[in-house]
């Protein structure tokens, strides 16, 4: 099987990290470090240019471009998707019960992550989410957290239905370009340049995961078993073939344009009303409410982590500073991200660390990589 549009192939040798940090305030960054290699067989070395997978930090820019529509009028977070589908979207457990966006932005709509929730090219995601062990029987939609990437794919399949492009097309047009960004999802809309400065994606044991390109554009953007005629896709049939979930290739300055504009928050991208939606921390863990996956989430908005949490069960304090923090962190392939902005202080980071070991455990519940990025050590 093909994964995001490229094969995963493996190299010998020992891993290499790459590493990027950049600080930022509201107006300009403030600080770039970048080391290792983008591309260790080339030798060609990272910078904070360098577009990567940024893992689930990718669910944050979602959620913009969600804020966009809703302030269109194209879609409302609290209407039952179920409309939009064009088929019912329900947990078997509670079949009364609609599931509304701001459920499945918030991980709150009830859905488990199935083994694969990759869904390939020709097959529909209708088909993985109405299985009845995809969804938590013990909890109805609202009532529980448990953070669930398929719930990302039923986002993009509204957004297509609701806005009439596909998923990477709506993300180009309703944050990409006001934001300015060379960015994409799986590489379908990233221009040349870009691409020919991808970040491949190491594992810790040193084999390549993802992204190998040798500066070349993939042959098919999407994840396909076989072939990769995108000319018969019906909209909202598959919302997971551009990687909602995780699949955004931008670069870490890309990151703090979008983190300088949420610490602005001067209404010039989506309203004031609209930020303060996503930072509205909707489910805050009390030790029976949700899982916190061991800790790293306690608290959670549309597509946004908040912390630290002062809470029994929590470890989610990633700076070690106990000040206040938003934005989200990825985990994928080998690399942990993360965008976070500092809304009393008007400053941020975002960045990222190759190769990382699966198992790597600092004082929180973040990597130990994280953390050292995080405080710049």
């Amino acid at each position: 099987m093909l994964i995001g549009g490229c094969a995963a192939t493996g190299r010998p040798g020992a891993a290499v990290s790459a590493q990027v940090r950049v600080a930022f305030d509201a107006e300009a960054v403030t600080g770039a470090r970048a080391s290792g290699a983008a591309d260790p067989v080339s030798g060609r070395r990272v910078t904070a240019d360098d577009a990567v997978r940024v893992a689930s930090i990718s669910k944050l820019v979602v959620a913009l471009g969600v804020m966009r529509m809703v302030e269109a009028g194209q879609l409302d977070l609290d209407r039952d998707v179920s409309a939009w589908l064009g088929w019912p979207l329900r947990n078997p457990a509670f079949p009364d019960v609609p599931v509304t966006l701001r459920q499945l932005l918030s991980h709150r709509s009830g859905l488990i992550d199935p083994e694969e929730y990759r869904v390939p090219l020709g097959e529909q995601l209708r088909a993985v989410v109405t299985r009845p062990g995809t969804w938590d029987a013990a909890h109805r939609p609202g009532a529980w957290f448990r953070y669930a990437n398929i719930g990302f794919p039923v986002i993009a399949s509204v957004m297509e239905r609701a806005g009439g492009e596909r998923f990477d097309r709506l993300m180009q047009r309703l944050v990409f370009e006001p934001l300015k960004l060379d960015a994409c999802f799986n590489w379908s809309t990233c221009s040349d340049g870009k691409i020919a400065r991808a970040v491949v994606l190491y594992r810790s044991t040193g084999e390549v995961a993802l992204d190998d390109l040798d500066g070349k554009r993939p042959d098919c953007p999407v994840i396909a078993k076989a072939g990769c005629d995108l000319a018969g896709y019906q909209l909202g049939e598959n919302g997971a073939l551009f990687s909602p979930q995780g699949g955004l290739r931008a670069s870490m300055r890309d990151l703090a344009v979008i983190g300088r504009m949420l610490l602005r928050n001067d209404g010039s991208f989506v309203k004031r009303e609209s930020i303060a939606e996503i930072e509205w921390v909707g489910w805050r863990f009390d030790g029976a409410n949700g899982d916190p996956s061991g800790g790293l989430y306690c608290q959670y908005g549309l597509a946004v982590t908040a912390l630290p949490t002062a809470q029994a069960g929590c470890a989610d304090d990633l700076f070690g500073d106990t000040r206040a923090r938003v934005g989200h962190a990825g985990e994928a392939y080998g690399v942990r991200s993360g965008l976070w902005i500092d809304r009393a202080a008007g400053t941020g980071v975002a960045f990222f660390a190759t190769a990382t070991p699966p198992d790597s455990k600092g004082r929180s519940a973040f990597s130990r990589e994280e953390e050292r990025l995080a405080r710049a050590k």
